[in-house]
């Protein structure tokens, strides 16, 4: 059966966000994930984590100037001190949550630009070999351009074959069936031919990414496929609740903790 992390930066967000770890562990999730932390104390977030018995699941890196549209900046190009700097930041947060997954955002721009890629290669190792240090893996997401227009990294094939040509054993794919599905579509034989590099899973309803429990793709057969395929790593609660984070988790009854 799989262990699901909530998603707290769209999941609860009827709490302030510290107060959503006790929220969703009252609710039975195990564990909890969200985009940044970095508004918040390290030690603040542990306490949550401590007192809920919560595993923090996943994290992304510092991605620039997110209000600014910035959406990573490994690709981009002179802005490889600041990624070496977030990933400095980053492990700070590591060592207080005890997170095992960080995803490293590429930036916008085109993924057929040799400079773009040689930055992206440039950021992916360094953070790479920095997070090995501590034992933790190092994530890549492909996100679908029409969440996310002109992202670098839009391609799970891209992706995979990136991977394999870093040849790190410590960079893994964020495999996110929402995305993928968008992108894609044939999300079984994809998460069957992927898993085996996959570290981190991530669901949500197509195409209105709200909860997992209808729309375009089966999700209670998907979450028997990742049973099948040996998966044991969590499953990130990356959606908007179409109301009350609550009064949508019935989906999630046959998986909370007692």
């Amino acid at each position: 059966m799989p262990a699901f992390a909530a998603n707290l930066t769209m999941m609860f967000n009827e709490w302030s966000f510290l107060d959503r770890f006790d929220a969703a562990a009252e609710a039975g999730f195990s564990a909890v994930e969200y985009l940044f932390p970095y508004d918040f104390k390290p030690e603040d977030i542990q306490e949550r984590l401590v007192r809920n018995g919560l595993t923090q699941a996943l994290f992304n890196m510092p991605p620039g100037d997110w209000a600014a549209g910035m959406r990573g900046l490994a690709s981009l190009p002179g802005r490889f001190d600041d990624v070496a700097d977030g990933v400095t930041r980053a492990l700070v947060y590591a060592e207080a949550t005890g997170v095992k997954n960080i995803h490293l955002m590429s930036g916008l721009g085109d993924r057929n630009d040799q400079q773009a890629r040689l930055n992206y290669r440039r950021a992916v190792e360094h953070a790479a070999e920095r997070l090995a240090e501590r034992g933790l893996n190092l994530l890549l997401e492909p996100i679908n351009g029409r969440n996310m227009p002109g992202y670098f990294l839009n391609d799970f094939h891209a992706a995979a074959q990136m991977i394999g040509e870093f040849g790190l054993t410590n960079v893994k794919l964020q495999f996110d069936i929402y995305h993928c599905q968008i992108i894609h579509g044939d999300v079984t034989t994809r998460l069957r031919e992927l898993i085996p590099i996959s570290g981190h899973v991530q669901i949500a309803s197509v195409p209105s990414r709200q909860e997992p429990d209808g729309e375009e793709l089966n999700y209670p057969f998907l979450f028997s496929e990742l049973d099948r395929l040996g998966y044991t790593g969590y499953v990130g609660c990356e959606y908007h609740p179409r109301g009350r984070t609550t009064d949508g988790l019935g989906w999630f009854e046959p998986y909370k903790r007692g």
